[in-house]
């Protein structure tokens, strides 16, 4: 018989799902997986940033990723590289100003994914496949979970001491129990793929994911995320009225884009699809917390951002593992304060990665990009941001966000208009 009695419930077995069953596991403690498909499937967030390899190393995973990532057409990764009419920079997440990991990998997420939960179940965890979530009650005893399989429609429950829900999109304990909230960012819209790339370019990098901003739309930008096997996935973001296109498919709207810029057009030239067209809209999301009575929420369960710049698998990880740490000592019979040592810490860090999207599509954060070469060591300091280090509080960009990024703007608008005065 398969036990329906677990020290923890995780629903969703996603990176922050497998992640935290493994640190839980680290503990003695017994832990199931429920999962709404069947691995390995389509996941988009394809661009891991550095600070993620520490969560994985705490989890025990990250040998396996590193094992396994050339076989898999993981593609190494040292920084981002950044396409605006005709102007290139690019950061070097070794030359960053926190100490930690500065590589990492651009993955295919079916096969990631695929990777973690295998490796979480030689661990010792079970995941079922195939069940989706239909109710979430709490008693004096802990929770219960109430499923079904999806093929067999068998209905069964599963009780816990405590459940974390990383179920990403899903959102499932926020839409069961009334969390959802909405988000303080502009509703946008991702139209995207996979293709063949045949890039042929000896100044195109693989080691960088490339971030480009359209040539008369500073608000739309496109991600170029290569693999191994020479293919990669790409990408269009805008507000749904500058993306949507009635009488044209997905496909033809992706293609008018890539089009539209130079650079981009000119790498994909020889391009082939070869994948099916999706789009995504509507995915920045917010709650009303993090946390209630015997559960917490996990990543994009919680709060999703923006793709831009690639933060939702490493917020998504960092949740795994305070968290995890939170319901050991909870389990063990210590009082937990989940606000302030949970949601606070982990929103601090949640609030850096929002500022820089907020100024990304204000195009102050593009300035800063742009024409940061002139200031290494500030420019480090963003670097780290963009590597993942979000709550490293060493960093003056990370302590006051908002004051750094407007002195560092004023500074490389008046280089900008110096070197303008210069060219004329």
């Amino acid at each position: 018989m398969i036990s329906t009695d677990f020290d923890v419930t995780i629903i969703g077995a996603g990176p922050s799902g497998t992640v935290a069953a493994c640190l839980l596991m680290q503990h003695g403690l017994s832990v199931c997986l429920v999962e709404r498909d069947e691995f390995p499937r389509f996941s988009i967030g394809e661009s891991l940033l550095p600070q993620s390899m520490d969560y994985l190393r705490q989890a025990n995973m990250l040998d396996t990723l590193l094992e396994n990532a050339e076989k898999l057409g993981f593609q190494f990764k040292n920084g981002a590289a950044f396409y605006r009419s005709g102007h290139h920079t690019n950061f070097n997440f070794e030359e960053k100003f926190s100490e930690g990991p500065g590589t990492t990998y651009q993955v295919k997420r079916a096969e990631f994914d695929n990777l973690l939960a295998q490796e979480a179940i030689n661990q010792g965890a079970e995941i079922r496949f195939g069940n989706r979530v239909t109710n979430f009650t709490t008693d004096e005893n802990g929770t219960c979970i109430d499923i079904i399989n999806l093929k067999t429609e068998q209905k069964s429950k599963i009780t816990a001491r405590f459940t974390l829900d990383a179920s990403g999109f899903g959102r499932v304990l926020p839409r069961l129990l009334d969390l959802e909230e909405a988000s303080e960012l502009s509703p946008r819209k991702a139209v995207f793929t996979h293709f063949k790339d045949n890039i042929d370019c000896p100044k195109f990098d693989r080691n960088k994911i490339l971030i480009t901003v359209h040539p008369d739309i500073p608000d739309v930008w496109y991600w170029l995320i290569p693999f191994s096997d020479s293919t990669v996935s790409v990408g269009v973001v805008g507000e749904t009225a500058q993306i949507e296109n009635p009488d044209m498919s997905l496909e033809q709207i992706l293609l008018q884009f890539i089009s539209e810029d130079d650079n981009l057009s000119a790498l994909l030239d020889d391009a082939k699809i070869i994948a099916p067209v999706r789009t995504i809209g509507g995915y920045s999301a917010n709650v009303k917390q993090l946390h209630g009575d015997k559960f917490a929420l996990l990543g994009n369960a919680g709060e999703f951002l923006d793709p831009v710049f690639s933060s939702g698998v490493t917020i998504a990880l960092r949740s795994a593992v305070q968290a995890s740490e939170l319901v050991v000592k909870q389990l063990q019979g210590e009082t937990i304060d989940w606000k302030n040592e949970y949601e606070i810490p982990l929103r601090e860090g949640i609030t850096v990665f929002k500022y820089f999207v907020n100024s990304w599509y204000d195009t102050s954060l593009q300035s800063v990009i742009f024409f940061a070469d002139g200031q290494p060591d500030v420019k480090a300091m963003v670097c780290s941001i963009l590597a993942g280090y979000a709550w490293d509080k060493k960093n003056p960009f990370v302590k006051n966000t908002k004051r750094g990024l407007n002195i560092l703007e004023k500074i490389c608008d008046s280089e900008m208009t110096d070197n303008n005065a210069a060219v004329v």
